[in-house]
């Protein structure tokens, strides 16, 4: 089944949502603590932050 909207390109929904926030102001949205992550998530988590990323 074909949907009655075109897509929306990538640039156009960055360009939207940088609008919409000039609506809104700053909206400050809190980070997840991070208490209930698995096993497999935390040694993954782990791994990025030896290799010097930061999730």
């Amino acid at each position: 089944m074909k949907t009655k909207r075109e897509a929306t390109s990538l640039a156009m929904l960055g360009k939207r949502i940088a609008e919409r926030r000039l609506v809104v102001c700053s909206v400050d949205v809190p980070r997840n603590e991070g208490t209930r992550r698995t096993p497999s998530k935390q040694v993954l988590l782990d791994e990025i932050a030896k290799a010097g990323g930061q999730w």
